[in-house]
């Protein structure tokens, strides 16, 4: 099965702004495709995110990844966090939220040998006429 991680993510950024707080998320920036200032990443390489309406532009949480556009520094930066490198997402106003357990990217499948099925099955469906 694929990753329950999007799914809560979004559930939980919902759930955080049905209930007028301020969304965070925890990213841990050393996995690949975390693309974010690295000037504001502390020293274990983590970097905390508000991802509220007020404080992103262009918000997309798909499950691959959660990319918007923020400020820093008042300078206008694209930010890309794979659903894999949030450590955790939680509300700023009381820190209810919730913390991910690191995941083991799983191996992609062993390809199966293609079996022999004969050159009848390796032809072109064609149509004919039957009367």
């Amino acid at each position: 099965m694929t990753s329950n991680r999007p799914y809560i993510l979004r559930a939980f950024y919902e759930w955080i702004t049905d209930n007028r707080c301020t969304p965070y998320i925890l990213v841990d920036t050393h996995l690949a495709g975390v693309l974010v200032p690295q000037q504001h990443v502390n020293d274990d390489g983590q970097i905390v995110l508000n991802i509220s309406e007020g404080a992103v532009a262009s918000l997309n949480m798909d499950n691959y990844a959660i990319r918007f556009n923020a400020r820093f520094g008042g300078v206008p930066t694209d930010i890309q966090v794979p659903v894999g490198a949030v450590v955790g997402i939680y509300a700023r106003e009381n820190g209810q939220g919730m913390v991910f357990e690191a995941e083991e990217t799983p191996e992609p499948p062993e390809p199966t040998p293609p079996t022999s099925l004969g050159k009848k099955a390796a032809k072109k469906p064609a149509l004919r006429v039957v009367k």
